[in-house]
């Protein structure tokens, strides 16, 4: 056996995602040394990973159990030395679709067998905190603050993931939709302004990859791997140019709207009025100015 592998688990998990994790444990465990760790809160994530060495460190989790390990991986500057692998076992399981990972589980197992490590790009705001997929302000931010809330209400109704708790994205963007939180935002990529004060703003999008709410391509075009940072913009702010911004969202060929922006960069600034955050899902605000700047290459994945 070669490679041994730290498979870093949500002590939180169901039993579906237990059952989940122990058939992907019975494709990997004939090839390589497996240890398994349930983790729960920042401390003890850090202290498993101190004890990593070079292993390649497996996710078994969704979006935000990705971005909770490579975030701690950031803190500890050890970024660079652990390939990283993922077994999607989350709702949305964002990145892997952006990136070709299969959503099976046992699927994914194979890949940290006999994939190939790629290196991906980290977003990196002033203040330290890293996006690993997506990061959006104004409507889509206002949709994720009341996709949490429906999706806890709704995630106690079924067993396991067979619930509602995956309706929670959509109700909240179907409630953002009557009522949207139109700001006026200053936008700059590159140190490019792309929209001032005077234009009020639907929403902002820094995609590294492409979509957000378990399948919504923001950033169609975005991928993680290539240096560069999809930022779209959209002024849809009017009963009818919301409709039709949402109706091409859906299908992702809204850049194609005549009130969106849609560009490459490296590094995105975003000021103004007060805005909410959602960044990898998790939401912060409110702020004045935020900016993210492109790590490129900063990690290393399993990827087929």
């Amino acid at each position: 056996m070669s490679e041994p592998l730290l498979v870093i688990t949500n002590s939180g998990a169901g039993t579906s995602d237990e059952e989940s994790l122990e058939r992907a444990l019975a494709v990997l465990r004939p090839h390589r040394s497996v240890e398994v760790e349930a983790t729960s809160e920042p401390g003890e994530l850090d202290g498993v990973l101190h004890r990593a060495g070079s292993r390649t460190v497996v996710v078994a989790g969704g979006d935000g159990s990705l971005h909770a390990v490579i975030a701690a991986l950031y803190r500890r500057h050890d970024l660079g030395k652990n390939t990283i692998g993922l077994l999607p076992l989350g709702t949305g399981n964002d990145f892997a679709r952006g990136t070709g990972l299969p959503l099976d589980v046992e699927d994914a197992a194979r890949v940290i067998l006999e994939g190939t490590p790629r290196r991906m790009d980290l977003l990196v705001d002033e203040v330290g905190q890293v996006v690993v997929n997506n990061v959006h302000v104004g409507a889509g931010a206002a949709a994720s603050r009341r996709a949490h809330r429906w999706k806890g209400r709704l995630g106690s109704v079924g067993v396991g993931k067979v619930n509602l708790g995956k309706l929670g994205y959509p109700i909240g963007a179907a409630i953002t939709a009557w009522n949207p939180p139109v700001v006026r935002l200053r936008v700059e990529v590159d140190g490019k302004v792309v929209t001032d004060l005077d234009t009020p703003v639907l929403q902002v999008a820094v995609g590294n990859g492409a979509s957000v709410g378990g399948g919504t391509d923001l950033t169609p075009d975005a991928d993680p791997g290539d240096g560069r940072v999809d930022v779209m913009v959209s002024r849809a702010t009017g009963p009818l140019a919301r409709f039709v911004y949402a109706a091409r969202l859906t299908v992702g060929s809204h850049p194609d709207h005549a009130d969106v922006d849609y560009l490459r960069g490296e590094q995105v600034t975003v000021s103004g009025e007060e805005f909410w955050i959602s960044a990898d899902g998790e939401i912060s605000g409110p702020e004045r100015r935020r900016s993210w700047r492109l790590m490129p290459a900063a990690y290393s994945m399993l990827l087929p």
